[in-house]
């Protein structure tokens, strides 16, 4: 459908938005278009255009832009703060999309300490130290409203210590209860439990939240959209994202502010200049975590980051899976391993992945025990070459080992750390 902007019912956590508008309706740009269903998890959405709505499925809500389009926006009805953050349809903008009023709806009693995470923790993507660097007043006003909602004693920055400019710029603003921690340029440092670890020592189990330790992480973005919704009025319509690979301007990265929800991918690459003439996939998040995605999709709340990546090379005609909590997973590398032609001859998973609820967590993210035992396994199985998706140490480990083995090394980041002309994740210094 040309000319639409497509709003997933489901965005997030939780259970799919129900529509709250009708075909042909004219809706204006901020009006709810889907509430949250009643005594469920989810959230809300909103028009991030003025247009008419052109058909409503299983799955998306379609309207069809009006020729003019108008910076105002339908201002939030609800008074209390985190009745706006609720409202605004907010969840958290670096991962899952957990739903922001929830988390913020716990109160410490006696101490307790908001993290916000802006290490930027994958390559290539860099909208949200950008927004730092941009908004730094905005930031910390967000910091402090989350602290008045929990009764939190203290805040910390979680950043790598090579932001400089936007630790400059944070730190030209901080009041006294606000702090800034510098992180290692490693991945995962922004992973949740990592970010527990390195800014307050400890060390939680798989299962456990940040709750646990008398804290609550937060994403910086969403730090910045709780300041928009309650001191603005402004609901969740905006999205900041890194749009980067073999584009026109081949292996530029290009960071984008309040892009409006529900446009089309291949519509944001066209405002980048343009895809180039050849590309392997269209990536939807970062290098490590990101999906496989199609140009006919639309921008999500949780869209971070859209790489088109390197085209692919041939690869061995046997290749060994070793997965990484912290990485891609199983079906991701298999996607990839037969977008490069090869046969998978078998799967080993690192010895700290541990399967939580369905998922892999890994029992201390970025820190790595070696990999010898199962590149041997991998190699005995008939690898000709191994493809892994793992974190920094776990990928030096590896390193160590493969290349002795007469094993090459391939990564689940490779296309789109050469579509951006980046180095490759293979032996990595920790530094910050």
């Amino acid at each position: 459908m040309a000319n639409v902007y497509g709003f997933a019912l489901k965005q997030g956590i939780g259970a799919p938005s129900e529509p709250a508008v009708t075909k042909t309706e004219r809706v204006e740009r901020g009006q709810v278009i889907a509430h949250c269903p009643e005594d469920k998890l989810g959230n809300n959405i909103h028009s991030s255009i003025s247009g008419t709505v052109k058909e409503i499925n299983e799955t998306h809500i379609m309207i069809e832009p009006d020729d003019v389009q108008k910076a105002e926006y339908v201002e939030l009805s609800s008074e209390a703060p985190l009745d706006r953050i609720r409202e605004a349809g907010i969840i958290g903008l670096g991962g899952a999309g957990f739903p922001t009023a929830v988390k913020l709806s716990h109160r410490f009693e006696g101490k307790g300490t908001i993290l916000i995470n802006a290490s930027e923790c994958e390559p290539v993507l860099s909208h949200n130290i950008e927004r730092t660097e941009k908004n730094p007043a905005e930031i910390i006003r967000g910091i402090e409203l989350i602290m008045e909602l929990t009764n939190a004693t203290e805040a910390i920055i979680a950043i790598k210590g090579h932001h400089e400019s936007a630790i400059a710029a944070l730190t030209s603003k901080l009041p006294e209860k606000i702090s800034i921690h510098k992180l290692p340029n490693i991945y995962p440092v922004g992973d949740e439990r990592a970010v527990v670890r390195e800014c307050l020592d400890i060390l939680l189990d798989v299962d456990q939240l940040p709750l646990a330790a008398d804290a609550i992480v937060i994403n910086l973005e969403t730090v910045f959209r709780v300041y928009q919704a309650v001191d603005l009025k402004k609901p969740l319509i905006d999205k900041d994202l890194t749009v980067a690979g073999k584009l026109v301007d081949s292996g530029a990265i290009k960071t984008y502010f309040d892009m409006p929800l529900g446009m089309k991918f291949s519509e944001v690459f066209d405002l980048a200049g343009g895809i180039g003439k050849e590309y392997g996939e269209i990536i939807e998040g970062g290098p490590f975590m990101g999906k496989r995605a199609s140009l006919d999709n639309y921008l999500q709340k949780t869209t971070g980051g859209l790489i088109a990546s390197e085209v692919f090379w041939n690869g061995p005609e046997k290749i060994g899976l070793l997965v990484c909590a912290c990485g891609a997973h199983k079906e991701r590398l298999s996607q990839i391993a037969d977008s490069m032609g090869s046969e998978i001859a078998g799967v080993e998973y690192c010895k700290q992945a541990i399967e939580v609820k369905g998922t892999l967590k890994c029992t201390n993210p970025g820190i790595c025990p070696g990999q010898v035992q199962k590149v041997m396994a991998l190699k005995k199985a008939g690898a000709e070459a191994v493809l892994i998706s793992n974190c920094t140490d776990c990928s030096n480990t590896v390193m160590s080992c493969a290349p002795k083995m007469k094993l090459p090394v391939y990564h689940a980041t490779d296309g789109s750390m050469r579509a951006c002309n980046l180095k490759l994740v293979r032996r990595m210094k920790s530094t910050t």
